[in-house]
């Protein structure tokens, strides 16, 4: 009874790792490099560090141990990774929906001098 008792304790212990490395490592790792690919940084720059700094705090928690939180974090990241596909492709496809590039195209409000 006793080893079935440590065998468990074991084994739920082993989860959190487990978890960690099939949601963090693979789903919110792979959401990125697809949104990478659809040039997320450019066209959808607000998912694209949404989903990059969650998957920075991901991998941070999962180095304190907290895998619970690092999971969380994955989950937050994946989501935001294919939010930041999906806004880049729909960007590129209409202008419209481009974020702005810094470049004003309204006439200043008075002649230089």
């Amino acid at each position: 009874m006793a080893r079935v008792v440590i065998v468990m304790a074991v084994v739920l212990a082993g989860c959190g790792p487990i978890a960690y490395v099939s949601e963090v490592t693979h789903r919110a790792e792979r959401s990125i490099d697809a949104a990478r690919t659809a040039e997320a940084e450019r066209y959808a720059p607000y998912y694209w560090t949404r989903a990059t700094q969650y998957l920075h705090e991901a991998h941070e928690n999962a180095a304190h141990a907290d895998f619970q939180g690092a999971n969380r974090f994955g989950r937050l990241a994946a989501e935001a990774g294919q939010l930041a596909e999906q806004e880049a492709i729909a960007a590129k496809q209409d202008p419209k929906r481009r974020p702005l590039d810094g470049k004003p195209e309204v006439a200043p409000a008075k002649e230089p001098r």
